[in-house]
């Protein structure tokens, strides 16, 4: 009988971690999820969700909550800092994250960053740039070094995120330029599609709503094929 794989996710405190908490319990995944603080613990816990308490920029922490007697199919990490942190987690608190997955031999390490990280800075306004440039310098460090770790990776950049229902037009495409926003919920969705993906395996995808998204020529791999309608190509999910 296949075992049901387990699932190490931060970040379910709030925002798209927690909706990928909502949409990991429904698939009857195993899910542990580490916690800064008690907050959420109480509610996590109700889903099923097995909760540990720990900094991730605490390498013990980390340490003591990923390298046990149960094996982690994957990673999923929705880290980033609030306004109020005084050490921001994004860089630092991820590179413990993939560092501990490397010697818990993780199958696969899901990173969801942000457009404007890395080579997709183009797609961003001089304004928005200028409001985000030094978090996304700690972004682009924490992609850049689980791109170097070897492990199996998939980076998913959201574009500007809303907070209503899932709405199922959410994509992901490889180029750097689309800048657009995507409701979170539905970020989750793209999320939980590419755990077991193989065409998503060592990619770095940008996800926005396909109808709230700037266009240039797109190409997107559907199924292993292209599909095209013109300049403005048909975005589907990476299945």
């Amino acid at each position: 009988m296949t075992s049901v794989p387990n699932i190490f996710l931060v970040g379910a405190s709030r925002g798209v971690g927690r909706e990928i908490a909502k949409h990991l319990t429904v698939q009857k995944l195993n899910i542990k999820a580490l916690l800064r603080s008690e907050n959420a613990r109480a509610e996590l816990e109700t889903m099923g969700i097995k909760v540990v308490q720990g900094d991730t920029l605490n390498v013990d922490d980390v340490e003591l909550a990923m390298l046990t007697d149960e094996p982690i199919h994957a990673v999923i990490s929705t880290l980033g800092g609030l306004p109020t942190d005084t050490e921001k987690p994004d860089y630092p608190g991820n590179k413990n994250l993939i560092d501990a997955a490397i010697k818990a031999g993780v199958q696969k390490f899901i990173l969801v960053t942000s457009i404007g990280t890395g080579n997709s800075v183009g797609a961003l306004s001089p304004q928005a740039l200028t409001a985000l440039q030094t978090i996304l310098i700690e972004k682009d460090k924490a992609e850049q070094h689980l791109i170097a770790s070897g492990l199996n990776y998939t980076i998913i950049r959201p574009g500007g995120l809303k907070s209503e229902p899932a709405t199922g037009n959410g994509i992901l495409t490889e180029d750097t330029r689309i800048c657009g926003s995507i409701h979170r919920a539905d970020v989750a969705d793209l999320v939980c599609r590419c755990l077991n993906s193989k065409l998503t395996s060592n990619k770095i995808l940008s996800a926005v709503d396909k109808n709230m998204g700037s266009w240039q020529l797109l190409v997107i791999l559907v199924g292993g094929r292209q599909r095209a309608e013109g300049r403005r190509q048909k975005l589907e999910r990476y299945n």
